[in-house]
């Protein structure tokens, strides 16, 4: 194509610029395209060839009048930076911080079209407001993310959080002959495990909503504009100092492994549970809250939204798993046992939201680390009670025979154990040695195969304390005593068994079984009890027949068994029987095998001694005195008999 040239005067030259400068201003297109059109007119007339330079020169003129503009509103702030900041916070004055953005937007804007430009001169004053801009922005950052952080309920989160109370106490040491027992007449005493239940509603505002959107437009423009680094900085260290905050509220302090390991049982009790309720609200509300806020101040830059989380995140979560880690490679001691499974179930819990959450993958790695380890310590320190109760060795007799403070304080424990079977059952097995040991007891047909891991744990433990408790039946001389208190303890063991969810995990041939123990020391003590009086009522040795038995060897008769029935019922009235029903089955079985052979005995021989001198020395009760005197026996408190029933001949 060829070029079309005119020849007119300068004036017609100017008219013909103007007309097509006018054109494609008003066709109001980018920079680029304007550029590309008049090339296309000057191809078609060489008089339009300056018109480039023209329009070159009038948006250069434009530029700088926008960025000056835009550089005045950002010195303007700058100037007056300190008394703004005194006066007026920056989300309460959208108009001023809405011109102050739109300065930034424009000196980005003009920046990127400068970066292929030659004017030094301009580059440098908008790259220096660009950086004033900046500095501010980071404060204005800082002080609204400080401004508007929404102060922890800390009574309302407590509040939410279900608890349940278990009975249980803790003896503050190894298991020994000072055990204190624990269950049912502990808790007057305020003595029992509290187990925190799950979070009920719990979506709070860590920041107050409208401040979000001030937040996420200022962390736009300093993300464009480079400063990346100073928004993850800023935002990180005030989110990281509130989270810290929220810990100390929660009651959660900064400690050491060496520190943990210092503190007695009962204020590292405390912290325990308030460790286990900071999991759980750290990362039900916390953390769940501080992810949300990210992405929505962060929303479209998904690397500088999982750093900021994480560095946020981070500070807080290791805190609570050192603590976690220290209680889990603690000294182990059998009530340490409940609150370390809180720990586990706990950190079990959260674990697949953290892991959900936390992108860190060392972060990630730790927790996991110390579930394991929790998961450690409770299957260590079950050990530890095993092998304590297999080896505690007290010989201190219990003066009544009544129930013994270790077989209290491990069927408790046993009670609440109970309570965790899933957890138990996750983490124990039994091994060759517990199937061995299982497969040593005397107990065939109780469907050892298909119980559950704790089932077979907890029949070990329950067979150990029965060998434990025959072993402390032998520091009693008496047999009838030994009986008493093997009674009173298995039938103990069988009440906890039968009236809980051990009955489940054991079923009811154990129980049965015991049952069948209890009469047979029951037997065991009629025998070792009262042999020795009851002989005393035989016709054997009398030296003839009723009518001419022996006077003085039914004298001896009668004073022998006097004698034998005053030291039981002195002996025996200080012996207790706690349960009322086995109190008075033994005493029926008493009376069933003692006063028809005594009136027996009495029907055939007393008329020959009653009709004598002195017979009352002799004929000391009745049959009907007897029965009433057992009535006095098992009761924990020594008699003295009087005569007082006896009645006149």
């Amino acid at each position: 194509m060829t070029t079309t040239t005119t020849s007119i005067g300068g004036g017609g030259e100017d008219r013909v610029l103007a007309t097509a400068q006018q054109i494609v201003k008003s066709l109001n297109t980018p920079k680029e395209v304007r550029e590309d059109m008049l090339l296309i007119f000057s191809s078609f007339d060489n008089r339009l060839s300056n018109i480039t330079d023209l329009i070159n020169g009038e948006d250069s003129k434009a530029e700088n009048d926008r960025f000056e503009a835009a550089e005045k509103v950002i010195f303007r702030w700058e100037s007056n930076s300190e008394a703004h900041r005194n006066s007026v916070p920056w989300e309460e004055s959208p108009d001023e911080s809405g011109e102050y953005l739109s300065a930034v937007d424009e000196i980005l804007t003009l920046m990127e079209g400068l970066s292929v430009r030659s004017d030094n001169e301009l580059v440098d004053r908008a790259e220096n407001a660009l950086q004033i801009a900046m500095s501010r922005l980071e404060d204005e950052f800082r002080h609204i993310l400080i401004r508007k952080t929404v102060p922890l309920d800390s009574e309302r989160l407590y509040g939410s959080i279900r608890r349940v109370s278990l009975s249980f106490a803790s003896n503050d040491g190894e298991i020994d002959e000072e055990f204190e027992s624990f269950g049912e007449e502990d808790r007057d005493a305020g003595r029992f495990h509290e187990r925190g239940g799950s979070l009920g509603d719990t979506d709070v505002d860590l920041i107050h909503p409208d401040a979000v959107v001030e937040l996420k437009e200022i962390a736009e423009r300093m993300i464009r504009s480079g400063y990346e680094k100073e928004c993850i900085q800023v935002y990180s260290s005030v989110r990281r100092d509130a989270l810290d905050e929220c810990l100390v509220i929660l009651g959660v302090e900064k400690l050491s492994i060496e520190e943990v390991q210092k503190i007695e049982w009962k204020s590292l009790d405390e912290k325990m549970k308030k460790w286990i309720q900071a999991v759980k609200i750290g990362v039900r509300v916390l953390l769940t809250g501080e992810r949300r806020l990210c992405d929505q101040i962060f929303e479209g830059t998904d690397e500088t939204r999982e750093i900021c989380f994480n560095e946020t995140a981070k500070g807080c979560i290791m805190q609570l798993l050192n603590f976690g880690q220290a209680v889990a490679i603690g000294r182990r001691s059998p009530e340490k046992l409940f609150r370390i499974l809180d720990m586990y179930d706990a950190m079990a819990d959260v674990l697949p939201d953290l892991q959900q959450m936390v992108t860190d993958e060392y972060v990630v790695i730790e927790a996991r680390g110390v579930l394991d380890e929790l998961g450690d310590a409770a299957k260590g320190t079950f050990a530890e009670f095993e092998n304590a109760v297999q080896s505690e060795a007290s010989k201190k007799p219990m003066l009544s025979g009544e129930i013994h403070p270790l077989t209290r304080y491990v069927m408790n424990y046993v009670r609440l154990l109970v309570d965790y079977s899933h957890t138990l059952n996750s983490l124990l097995d039994t091994g060759e040695e517990e199937l061995q040991r299982l497969q040593g007891l005397p107990n065939d047909d109780l469907g050892i195969e298909s119980m559950s891991p704790i089932g077979h744990r907890l029949l070990l433990l329950i067979s150990n304390l029965e060998s434990n408790l025959e072993e402390k039946s032998r520091v009693y001389d008496d047999g009838a005593m030994q009986c008493v208190f093997l009674m009173n303890n298995i039938l103990y063991i069988v009440q906890k068994v039968k009236d809980s969810e051990i009955r489940k995990l054991l079923g009811d041939q154990w129980v049965r079984k015991r049952r069948g123990q209890v009469r047979q020391y029951a037997t065991g003590y009629l025998r070792a009890a009262w042999s020795k009086a009851l002989s005393c009522l035989k016709d054997e040795g009398i030296g003839g027949s009723t009518s001419n038995a022996s006077k003085m060897a039914l004298k001896e008769r009668f004073k022998n068994f006097n004698a034998n029935f005053e030291e039981i019922y002195r002996i025996q009235t200080a012996w207790k029987v706690p349960d009322a029903q086995l109190r008075e089955e033994l005493r029926i079985s008493i009376s069933e095998k003692v006063i028809p052979a005594y009136r027996s005995f009495m029907g055939r021989f007393g008329s020959q001694l009653e009709s004598g001198r002195h017979a009352g020395k002799y004929i000391k009760y009745t049959a009907d005195d007897l029965e009433g005197y057992v009535l006095d026996l098992f009761e924990g408190t020594p008699g003295v008999l009087h005569h007082l029933r006896r009645k006149s001949t």
